[in-house]
């Protein structure tokens, strides 16, 4: 009898033991380990990190996609010097006037309802990758609005900005290609950031800027 009890406890010791060993290995129940054993290697200075956008020095990404409307050479809407701007707002077009009765032909997001204009302005000042200071006005309809905001993919002014004389507008881009062809903007003429880029890169300060 006292020799059955001896191997009934040493069978309960192994029991215990096994199902204590499968405690300790199941009950991590918010995989801390496996978060620890996948902890990224720490990025080293200067190291670009594969999947990350970077829009520094050199770099050709400017965010957003492709415009929904082509970019292209068409006939001429108007009689214009060559290097001059002309944007029709009723047909969502910038024209960029390249003489011999060409121009190239770019699909933009003008102003909403209450908000679009006409005139006759000059390029002022050109800035890549500008920061954004809302005006007073915009931030009173949007108190969500920052005050200030840095350059860089997520602000809304783009890889590009074209300033128009001393008013509050712009040429400028945007990240968001599906509002290209519509009218969204305070005021701004909104293209893709390729497109603005194009665009940036062929005129220059003091270049005429006609909206109709």
């Amino acid at each position: 009898m006292t020799r059955i009890f001896a191997l009934l406890a040493a069978a309960l010791i192994v029991l215990v033991g096994t199902s204590s060993a499968r405690a300790t290995m199941d009950d991590d129940f918010f995989n801390f380990r496996g978060r620890q054993q996948q902890q990224p290697m720490m990025q080293q200075p200067g190291m670009q990190q594969r999947g990350a956008p970077y829009y520094g020095p050199g770099s050709d990404y400017f965010g957003g996609g492709s415009s929904p409307i082509p970019r292209e050479q068409v006939s001429a809407p108007v009689a214009q010097a060559p290097g001059t701007i002309y944007i029709s707002t009723a047909e969502r077009r910038l024209y960029l006037i390249l003489g011999n009765g060409e121009a190239l032909r770019y699909g933009i997001g003008v102003g909403r309802d209450g908000f679009r204009w006409i005139g006759t302005h000059h390029i002022s000042a050109k800035k890549e990758w500008p920061s954004w200071t809302p005006p007073a006005e915009m931030r009173a309809r949007r108190p969500d609005l920052p005050r200030y905001m840095a350059g860089g993919i997520e602000n809304p002014l783009g890889a590009r900005a074209m300033y128009l004389g001393s008013t509050l507008y712009r040429i400028h881009g945007s990240n968001e290609p599906e509002t290209i062809g519509h009218a969204v903007s305070s005021g701004c003429i909104r293209m893709t950031n390729e497109d603005v880029t194009d665009l940036y890169n062929r005129v220059s300060v003091g270049t005429l800027v006609v909206v109709r």
